[in-house]
This record gives structure tokens, sequence and C-alpha cells, in this order.
């Protein structure tokens, strides 16, 4: 693995404090097996730059583009921030290089995984955030995502359920425009094979279920078992 030094000077920005940059490249298999070293992975990173680089990009695009109203905003919003799109631009910055794996996960490819990858470009979000504050994150990612955002309704490769699911209720005429809440309803398995369940509701009213080893993959099988119903 390449040092904290090279991943600084590839994204052109020096930690104050480093330990949240080990964090951020630090993933759950590597905690599974050296956790005298590494009692944390970088999952609670993931979900605050998960966040913050929502917010962000929402906010750009709502500057961006004034003439564009809220459906096509949160599909322009949903393709830059899917899996793929984050996972491709994690591969500009060789970020697969850097993460700390197990062995397992690294003799399965851990490193070219999709999901490692935008989870740890997410972690290192909140990285950036927590040691540099907004203004640096927000300059930071929009120097990552330059090309992407240009034409944000140019990337194909998402499939977005959560979005779809948001789009069809906000498309509704009248009073009767709902935003589907999701509810983590069960947790199961050990710490390191944890299985979430989610449900996804409007007004009480059960849409979809889904299952996954994250609670973001488990709101995700919710919203495409709830299009599913909805078809």
């Amino acid at each position: 693995m390449n040092s904290l030094k090279d991943i600084k000077k590839r994204i052109g920005i020096e930690f104050k404090n480093e330990a949240l940059l080990k964090l951020a490249i630090t993933h759950s298999s590597y905690v599974n097996e050296y956790q005298a070293i590494a009692p944390e992975s970088n999952e609670r990173l993931e979900f605050l730059g998960d966040a913050i680089l929502g917010m962000i990009i929402a906010e750009h695009l709502y500057l961006k583009f004034p003439e564009h109203a809220e459906g096509e905003l949160t599909g322009f919003r949903a393709s830059l921030v899917c899996t793929t799109t984050l996972a491709d631009i994690a591969k500009k910055i060789n970020l697969g290089n850097y993460l700390l794996l197990g062995k397992g996960e690294e003799a399965s490819g851990g490193r070219n995984k999709d999901a490692n990858l935008a989870g740890a470009l997410e972690a290192l979000v909140a990285a950036v955030y927590l040691d540099k504050g907004l203004e640096t994150t927000r300059d930071f990612l929009l120097k990552l995502f330059e090309a992407e955002i240009e034409n944000p309704g140019e990337q194909g490769n998402c499939v977005d359920f959560k979005s779809q699911l948001q789009q069809i209720f906000q498309a509704r005429k009248g009073g009767d425009k709902e935003t589907p809440v999701y509810y983590i309803v069960e947790e199961t398995g050990p710490d390191h094979k944890r299985v979430f369940t989610a449900e996804v509701k409007v007004r009480e009213a059960l849409l979809g279920r889904g299952s996954g080893k994250s609670k973001k993959i488990a709101e995700t099988e919710a919203a495409k078992a709830a299009l599913e119903k909805l078809k």
C-alpha cells in the first residue's frame, strides 16, 4: 500500500489530523483481522461523507441549473452520487491503491470493487470536511466532479431506485405529494457480517422491504421492491 503522504499529494490536501485520512481508507475487513492496530473502519465516516457529498452536489446543481425543476435536479444528483459514478471518480485518484484491506478482501479483488471504492470516497470526503471544513471540502469535491457535473444527465450507468421512487410521489398532482421514509427494522449477524433490513413507507403504508450488508444497500433494496410493487 502507498503511504499517506502519497494520498495527500494525489488529492492536493495536507491533513492536520492524519488519523482521519488513515481511517477513511480502512475497510471493515482490515479491522476484522487487525483490530489491535485498527479498532474502527471507515463506515462511520462513509455515513457522514454521504450526507456532505449529497448536500454539496445538490447546492451546486441548484445554482448551476436554475431552469430545471425539482424532479430533474433530483435525477441529476442521483446520477452523480450513485455507487458507479463515485467508484469511477475514486479510480481517477487511484483510491483503491491505498485501501487497507483484509487478506480475504484483498484476494477477492477488493481494491477494484465499486462498493469499496465508493464508500472510501465518501469517507475521504468526510475526513476532509472534519479536518479542513466545508469550504475546502466544497472546492475539493467540485474539482473532483468537474467533468461529470458539466453534463449530469449523461451519467447513464446508474440505477438509483430511491430517487426513482421519490420522483413518483413528488410528481403526483394536488396535495398528495409525499416523501418515502426509510426505517431500519432489523440487524442480524456478527459485527463483521451484519445484515440490515429496511422498510420504506408512505403515510405508514408499507411499500417495500429489503436487506443488505449495509443500511444503504438495505434501503436501496427496499426501494427496488417498492417500485416493483407499484408497477
